[in-house]
């Protein structure tokens, strides 16, 4: 029988931490993120898939637009993500009318290469880090705006949004901000299932239940992420740095996937 879904030569991921994945080294200590598990995946049915990964952390939606737009275009992929503006709506000061506007130019740019666009409705982060409850009517409108463009530009638009899954704290790595192995593979999961590849996993389904923790346990847990994690974090905001400073992308250029 024939395939019915589509199939793609080159795969082109665009954006910040969220696409370059940080959380799931390699044996050679290259990290392994939800980009690089639907390379798998698009490899199974094209194995000459070429793929690049212009991705770099921390990156707002200017560099964003800046440094890797322009790039993805030279490139000609077949498929093309955009993930970005989530770093910019989680500061403290953001003009969201502005990261829209750099978004949308982004994404027309993208899609006037003749690739298939694919966005993201990113995760809610209220609903597990009360603190940034305060940023919600950002976060919205940065999702109903992804809503727009994906369909000014007949994009695949992968709902992350609504996916409860996202909750649990075990989709998480330790510094609460960047996917754990399982979340990458439940992203990986959802972005083939929208693009209409087939697929026998239930990305939604919630985890197993998780061994509970005393309140102890838990208290220790939080100062040392407040130690480990944001402390430098808050740092390097202090100073006008960024974690993706001087970084290059992993995949600058489009190469066969293994």
């Amino acid at each position: 029988m024939l395939n019915t879904h589509p199939t793609f030569e080159t795969f082109v991921a665009v954006g910040d931490s969220f696409t370059e994945g940080m959380s799931d080294p390699d044996a050679h200590g290259n990290y392994r993120g939800w980009a690089d598990l639907l390379a798998d995946r698009l490899a199974v049915d094209t194995p000459t898939l070429r793929y690049a990964n212009l991705a770099v952390r921390g990156k707002l939606i200017r560099q964003i637009a800046d440094e890797q737009v322009d790039t993805a275009v030279t490139l000609d992929g077949a498929l093309i993500s955009l993930a970005g503006g989530l770093n910019d709506v989680l500061r403290p000061r953001c003009d969201v009318g502005a990261v829209c506007a750099v978004f949308e130019q982004a994404a027309a740019k993208l899609a006037g290469g003749g690739g298939h666009l694919v966005l993201f409705r990113s995760t809610d982060p209220t609903r597990r880090l009360r603190s940034s409850a305060r940023l919600m009517p950002r976060i919205e409108r940065l999702v109903e705006f992804v809503d727009t463009v994906g369909a000014r530009h007949d994009a695949t638009v992968v709902d992350l949004f609504t996916a409860r899954v996202f909750d649990d704290p075990r989709m998480w790595a330790d510094d609460r901000l960047h996917l754990s192995t399982e979340g990458h593979r439940r992203v990986a999961e959802a972005t083939a299932r929208a693009l209409g590849l087939p697929g026998d996993d239930d990305w939604r389904a919630p985890l197993p239940p998780a061994a509970p923790r005393t309140w102890g346990d838990r208290r220790r847990a939080d100062a040392r992420w407040a130690r480990t994690h944001l402390g430098p974090w808050l740092a390097r905001r202090a100073t006008g740095r960024s974690s993706g400073d001087g970084r290059a992308p992993k995949r600058a250029e489009l190469t066969r996937w293994r």
